[in-house]
């Protein structure tokens, strides 16, 4: 019987401890006002460290804490149509515009940009370097080159298939030398240079990707430059009439802060290895 008084003592003084913890939580919450914003990205953001950089301004000169999601531009739309987040910085115009065409965003604002490029082994066997990205393309194709592709409906991946469909070739997901990772970014570049093969990157993830090597990288650029590589990111609200729970408030906040004088420069100064990863484009 003892024993059991002591048990359930012990499971008391738990529950108690555990009520005031949430109690205090909460109570620090409400302090702050809650300003807690949930954004889902792209991986390039947060692989390059842009957003570790930026977050922490973001908290000292607005309060506002930043918590994102790196995925896929495909993956993070749709966690704002599940209403699981409070705004979206994504890098694929045509997907975003059907977001915010189905009403499930609001206030698409562009913020920066910087370019996709082709990369692949030095010695580069199906002949791309300095080629136009259809005439690259076709050559990867004529030569069975391997490829690895992102195959995970991120923003990089539909431009790929894009860039397929634009050199007039059909997407070759069922062939031998075509590799889709399901992977990010960097993981899917490092795959291509294990294999001696082909990808496409955005130049601030290949920057980083290069930085990782100590500026040894095991692919290198060979395509680039070429008007249909732009990549355009955009912060965009996930609609407050679609999810009444979103920050709508702490939305706009943001993108009013990220389109500042001071938060553009921090973009544009953003480099490694001396090289700018993006360059801030956000109107007034």
């Amino acid at each position: 019987m003892k024993k059991f008084r002591f048990f359930a003592c012990l499971v008391f003084a738990f529950a108690f401890i555990i009520s005031v913890s949430t109690v205090s939580f909460s109570e620090e919450k409400a302090k702050d006002g809650g300003k807690v914003l949930m954004m889902a990205t792209t991986t390039s953001t947060d692989d390059t460290g842009l957003l570790d950089v930026l977050a922490k301004n973001l908290k000292k000169d607005t309060g506002i804490e930043l918590r994102w999601t790196a995925v896929g531009t495909g993956k993070a739309l749709q966690m704002g149509r599940d209403c699981n987040v409070d705004i979206v910085l994504t890098h694929d115009p045509e997907a975003e515009n059907k977001f915010v065409a189905d009403g499930a965003g609001i206030n698409k604002t562009e913020m920066m940009y910087n370019d996709f490029i082709i990369v692949g082994p030095k010695n580069d066997p199906a002949g791309i370097k300095k080629k136009t990205v259809s005439e690259a393309m076709k050559l990867i194709m004529d030569k069975k080159a391997v490829f690895a592709s992102r195959g995970d409906k991120s923003g990089t991946h539909m431009l790929e298939q894009r860039l397929w469909k634009a050199a007039g070739l059909p997407v070759p997901e069922k062939e031998a030398w075509y590799m889709q990772t399901g992977q990010g970014m960097i993981t899917t570049i490092t795959i291509a240079a294990e294999k001696g093969g082909y990808t496409i990157t955005d130049r601030g993830t290949f920057i980083k990707y290069e930085s990782t090597l100590k500026g040894k990288p095991g692919a290198v650029i060979l395509v680039e430059k070429d008007k249909i590589l732009l990549n355009q990111y955009s912060a965009i609200e996930v609609n407050p009439a679609k999810c009444p729970k979103a920050r709508n408030d702490l939305a706009k906040a943001y993108i009013d802060w990220m389109k500042s004088p001071k938060t553009q420069k921090a973009i544009g100064n953003f480099k490694l290895l001396g090289k700018p990863l993006f360059t801030p484009n956000a109107k007034k």
